[in-house]
């Protein structure tokens, strides 16, 4: 079975984990991803995040975040914004807000992926791959 939209299945897997409570969850690797774990993780919308090999496969193992004693979540949403067969770019001044500066919108540019507010810190624009919060 071949995967046509890599990221949109990433934060599949992240919803459905996060939704059953599960303490951790595995992706398959790829730079673009890790980049985009890295971010969940510096944005503190999970615990940890690190690479594994798996029976000769290397995955990203992400520790996902819950607080309190009713084990709230701390991700309650995830969008695919730019998707293989509907790109969506931006130039610097249509960065988009995210649930009015609540939510971290990730966006692939030309110094990397950045995220929404050190995308208009930087004066860049670029693809969004996706909306968090």
């Amino acid at each position: 079975m071949s995967m046509t939209d890599p990221i949109a299945d990433m934060l599949t897997r992240i919803r459905n984990a996060n939704l059953r409570r599960h303490e951790a969850v595995d992706i398959p690797f790829s730079k673009l991803k890790f980049g985009l774990a890295k971010i969940l993780e510096k944005e503190g919308y999970v615990r940890g995040v690190k690479k594994t090999q798996k029976s000769g496969f290397e995955n990203i193992q992400i520790q996902l975040k819950y607080i309190g004693q009713e084990q709230q979540q701390v991700i309650s949403g995830l969008r695919r914004v730019s998707r293989p067969g509907l790109r969506h770019y931006v130039g610097k001044e249509q960065i988009p807000w995210v649930r009015r500066g609540v939510g971290v919108a990730v966006l692939s540019t030309s110094k990397g992926l950045l995220t929404d507010k050190d995308s208009r810190k930087s004066q860049i624009g670029g693809e969004v791959l996706c909306h968090i919060w």
